[in-house]
């Protein structure tokens, strides 16, 4: 009988460690993902950023999966998920938002924490906003959302917002191409044997798709409006006071320090840790940022 009872608990140990790879479809477009953990448990979904994809959280899903139930999506343009041609989706993280709101509601997913990232912040901080009802948690990880955040790396990209040009649109091709992929993942990591080479070859395969150019120029022509929407983002947190974990990679070009402890302004008990990286910090201290994640979670409401 002891035995029968240790089989069928590593049955359902294996179960939960398993990844399902889905799709469904929401706000129109079919869009991918990542699920793994017990369907009854708390559930964490996961927003990943530029220029990547929910493949960004391989490492992460299997050490919160144990116990959580863990979604993470593709956004719409990006890894899996459909990229359909610019005139017929809208490319603005209004839009973003609206088809992950779907995916949500389609998912029948009623409350759940949720981890941001880069482009994930913006869009997660609209789902927070609009469900507050729903969120149990945020985790920023190098998810901005204060002006202090961001750094001199956004120069050109605010030059194209002043002033939209042509030339000022093609300025920013080069954040799109090998180099630009490979400077994100790499910048501020002291030791680049730790990230592996398949999240920046997998990331560019995307961008390299036909289309998926102009795709990118309009997402970061829209991301101005992420900043207009600062304030509010920070009127949400005062006014819900959620459970916050910032987990930062202290070397990130773009999103600076100073934008992770702003977040204690409008949160005084948000807790930000920093990790000696870039801002792929996964990619180098997964183990790190897993365990503080893990005790975060553990001390959320049900």
């Amino acid at each position: 009988m002891a035995q029968l009872k240790t089989t069928a608990k590593n049955l359902a140990e294996s179960a939960a460690g398993e990844i399902h790879y889905r799709k469904v479809s929401a706000n129109g477009q079919n869009i991918f993902y990542r699920e793994a953990g017990p369907a009854g448990a708390p559930t964490i979904l996961l927003l990943h950023g530029y220029p990547t994809s929910s493949h960004m959280f391989r490492e992460l899903i299997p050490m919160l999966s144990g116990q959580y139930h863990v979604v993470a999506p593709d956004l719409p343009g990006f890894g899996y998920s459909d990229a359909p041609d610019r005139s017929e989706f809208a490319y603005t993280f209004d839009n973003l938002a609206k088809t992950m709101q779907s995916f949500i509601d389609v998912l029948k997913l009623k409350r759940f924490a949720i981890y941001v990232f880069d482009y994930g912040a913006p869009t997660g901080f609209r789902l927070a906003m609009a469900n507050p009802e729903k969120i149990t948690g945020i985790i920023s990880q190098n998810g901005n959302a204060y002006l202090e955040g961001l750094s001199t790396g956004w120069n050109p990209i605010q030059k194209y917002w002043e002033n939209e040009t042509q030339e000022n649109r093609e300025a920013l091709r080069g954040f799109l191409t090998k180099e630009g992929t490979k400077f994100q993942y790499l910048t501020g990591v002291d030791d680049t044997t730790l990230v592996a080479p398949e999240s920046y070859t997998l990331d560019q395969y995307f961008l390299d798709r036909p289309g998926s150019d102009e795709i990118q120029l309009d997402l970061l022509k829209d991301y101005k409006t992420n900043v207009a929407l600062y304030p509010k983002f920070q009127e949400y947190f005062r006014t819900y006071q959620p459970k916050f974990l910032a987990v930062w990679g202290n070397k990130d070009p773009f999103f600076l320090p100073p934008g992770a402890e702003a977040y204690k302004r409008d949160i005084p008990e948000a807790i930000v840790k920093f990790y000696n990286t870039g801002h792929f910090a996964l990619e180098t201290h997964v183990k790190q940022i897993g365990k503080d994640i893990l005790e975060f979670l553990a001390a959320l409401p049900r």
